[in-house]
């Protein structure tokens, strides 16, 4: 039997999944506890070792393939010159990318920022600004800041295009640069698909080897992309289907981890309502917002200051010392809720996060008043008639009452101006398949889409 298997390096598992090509099935899954720390071949071959265990017949792998979000995955710094539309745009270009984006700066940079930027963690920095024949003056005056202070990590440009040839003179063999599309051409008008793309090469090519993920290199085929892009890659070939297969429509995505809740929208979010204007950059089709505070473990304490004792109450139902439960979930990465009492506390906190989150994602609309009369204007995404929300991660796919964990992101009259979904169906990736589905998708669209509509249930 020919099989891919498809490896996802996460910051908490590894999980593993293992597809029958020519019966387009599912054979085994299996998980590990990510062992980044020391070796994360120790993690993958548990797994692989108890997935061996589980397939009762011979196998031939044909291709392995992975993505990972191992050590906190990609983090990128964004740079533009206005805060609410080259450097927005920046910013969706990375977070689209499957980034985590650590910091966003606007305007001419000045040294504290630079060595701000120098002494950070960043893989990355994504450098725009103006747009196509417009202001060159910032961006060319933040690549000679880069190059003065002599920073080390790849420099990702996607700015106005009459600054770059002087950008190429500045960098020169000193700054190791890529140059793709202005991720802004024109304004308020973005362009991500390019620098998502180069952000995503650059990825596969050099910052893998900083994640202690050299030693598996040789045992697989290629680790393709961040975690987050490969799951938002699933959402895409399901939404949208491929030129042979149809997609389901438009849906969400609400993605909950230990460290970050990631919501993706596949919806062009035009107003759903008349007399509606919309306001601000242009949304992206495909959208992925990272919220860094909002995880079941390594972001617990963040979700605690966000929410506070009142919001959690508002999901609970038992007795409980909320402070010390947030604190040693933060302090026992690991720590697994097994018994009823602390399953309750961790969907609750799923339930926060799957709340917060999509209020983040979502758009707004508020009344103003015109010499036509009263009118509303529009911020972001109307998602108030999306079809569907999927949920993904291990808080919700492990849940025996997922529906209720997603029930907490729909809309309500506590926040009448959000553009929250109101009466979406739920899907479930029970399988825990998505980021295995985005690796297909990139070899085998039209298989993965088949696999997709086969295996995320309705619920």
């Amino acid at each position: 039997m020919d099989a891919y298997l498809f490896i996802d390096f996460g910051s908490t598992f590894t999980k593993l999944t293992l597809v029958d090509i020519v019966n387009e099935e599912i054979i085994a899954t299996e998980k590990s506890y990510t062992t980044v720390d020391t070796d994360v071949t120790i993690g993958y071959n548990s797994a692989l070792e108890r997935l061996n265990k589980k397939v009762k017949t011979e196998y031939n792998i044909v291709k392995k393939l992975a993505c990972s979000s191992a050590a906190g995955g990609l983090k990128i710094i964004a740079i533009g010159l206005v805060p609410e539309l080259t450097a927005e745009a920046a910013k969706r270009a990375a977070l689209g990318a499957g980034a985590k984006v650590i910091k966003t700066y606007s305007f001419n940079l000045n040294n504290d920022e630079l060595l701000e930027i120098k002494n950070s963690n960043a893989d990355m920095i994504l450098l725009a600004g103006g747009t196509n024949g417009g202001n060159s003056e910032c961006i060319l005056h933040n690549a000679q800041q880069i190059k003065n202070h002599k920073l080390t990590i790849p420099v990702v440009v996607g700015g106005n295009k009459s600054s770059i040839d002087e950008i190429k003179r500045i960098f020169g063999e000193d700054i190791e640069h890529y140059i793709t599309e202005n991720v802004m051409p024109d304004l308020n008008h973005i362009n991500v698909e390019p620098a998502r793309e180069t952000i995503r090469n650059i990825f596969m090519k050099k910052i893998i080897h900083a994640k202690g993920m050299e030693n598996v290199q040789d045992t697989i085929s290629g680790i393709l992309m961040p975690t987050p892009a490969s799951v938002l890659k699933a959402a895409e070939v399901l939404s949208v289907g491929t030129k042979d297969e149809d997609g389901i429509g438009d849906l969400a995505v609400i993605d909950i981890g230990g460290a970050t809740t990631d919501i993706h929208s596949i919806a062009e979010g035009a107003p759903s309502k008349p007399s509606v204007v919309l306001r601000g950059l242009e949304e992206p089709h495909s959208k992925r917002t990272v919220e860094g505070d909002l995880g079941m473990r390594y972001s617990a304490m963040s979700v605690f200051d966000a929410a506070g004792m009142k919001y959690m109450r508002k999901y609970l139902h038992s007795t409980f010392d909320i402070e010390a439960e947030f604190r040693k979930r933060s302090e026992e990465t690991s720590f697994v809720a097994e018994t009823d009492i602390e399953i309750e506390f961790d969907e609750a906190i799923a339930k926060v996060c799957a709340d917060i989150s999509m209020k983040r994602h979502a758009g707004i609309v508020e009344p103003i008043y015109s010499p036509m009369g009263m009118m509303y204007s529009q911020t972001g995404k109307d998602l108030m008639d999306l079809p569907y929300v999927l949920g993904t991660g291990g808080v919700i796919v492990n849940s025996k009452d997922p529906d209720k964990i997603m029930e907490a992101s729909l809309f309500t009259m506590e926040d009448p101006t959000s553009l929250k979904p109101r009466h979406p169906k739920f899907l479930l990736d029970k399988m825990y398949i998505l980021s295995a589905m985005g690796l297909l998708a990139m070899i085998n669209p039209n298989m993965a889409v088949r696999m997709l509509k086969k295996y995320i249930v309705e619920i």
